[in-house]
């Protein structure tokens, strides 16, 4: 994932009203349903407060999550301003309500609606880790696509070819028709110079695949993508088979890389750009993206679960 990418350490500018001594009805994570006609997609809001001030960051259909500059907050009423007026444009702005722990509005362009927005607030998913796994089992048999769905067959390009998973050419997606909750995900990968792909863990959490040229280490090469950064930098491998390990339970994801831990049991504060629907809560398919280059090969993928 690279489109519409934000430097994810840059801080929110607020406007006031500032928010009042009680805890705001819009603090915490949230996540999102947008309506725009007869499509429907997720979104993710965070509003956190400092110095008394909203700091507001989303994460949009696609690109990376990124800070909203311009916050009104007063009482159940909020309003973003998600991008100004220009000479081709109007403003983009999100005005939200909050009632019953839910929130809910309208995006508009302007002054006209163009899309409603639902949401809910995101689960925490704190769970224990499992005593123990069951053994690794295949997601792929190497043969053909046996387990695996395109998200659009009139522009599949994966291919089973000598037990190896390739993506021929830029195409559509791939998706597993089993879903997982918990699980330990191992797989190796080879990705070309230039190549751009990604893992989605539950289909809603992108572990970056990528040898483009990255903006920073938060949309590198085995992060989660805009959210977790890798805490070691590992040598670039392009064209060169590499290991993926990563263990997921509730929200808090390990990943190994050719045997090196690059991120230890962090926190992933929510969904990722392109994550199939924001149903936290529920487990969710292995989905890997196909649309952005070719090339892109993986195989021995393998999953284990919570023994029960």
């Amino acid at each position: 994932m690279t489109r519409l990418w934000f430097a994810a350490g840059l801080i929110a500018a607020c406007l006031t009203p500032v928010i009042a001594q009680s805890r705001s009805p819009f603090a915490g994570r949230w996540d999102i349903v947008v309506t725009a006609g007869n499509q429907t997609y997720p979104d993710w809001m965070e509003l956190t407060e400092k110095d008394g001030a909203p700091q507001v960051r989303i994460q949009p259909r696609t690109g990376s999550v990124h800070p909203v500059k311009v916050v009104s907050l007063e009482g159940n009423r909020l309003t973003l301003q998600l991008s100004a007026a220009n000479a081709k444009r109007p403003e983009t702005t999100w005005e939200l309500t909050s009632t019953g722990g839910k929130i809910s509005g309208s995006e508009k362009h302007g002054s006209d609606a163009t899309a409603q927005l639902a949401g809910v607030r995101a689960p925490e998913l704190k769970r224990a880790a499992p005593k123990a796994w069951s053994n690794p089992e295949p997601l792929f048999n190497g043969k053909d696509l046996t387990g695996w769905v395109p998200d659009d067959v009139s522009k599949n390009h994966w291919a089973a070819q000598d037990g190896v998973l390739v993506n021929v050419e830029k195409g559509a997606n791939l998706q597993t028709t089993r879903k997982f909750q918990d699980f330990k995900l191992h797989l190796e990968l080879n990705c070309p110079d230039g190549g751009n792909s990604g893992v989605y863990l539950r289909g809603r959490y992108e572990i970056q695949v990528a040898y483009e040229k990255e903006p920073d280490n938060f949309h590198s090469m085995g992060s989660i993508y805009g959210m977790l950064a890798p805490s070691v930098d590992l040598p670039r491998k392009p064209g060169e088979w590499e290991n993926l390990d990563a263990t997921l339970v509730g929200r808090w994801v390990t990943l190994v890389r050719n045997g090196v831990t690059v991120i230890d049991h962090q926190e992933i504060a929510g969904i990722t750009g392109g994550a199939l629907d924001a149903n936290e809560a529920e487990p969710g398919p292995f989905y890997i993206q196909g649309d952005h280059t070719g090339g892109m090969k993986y195989r021995n993928i393998t999953i284990a679960v919570p023994k029960k």
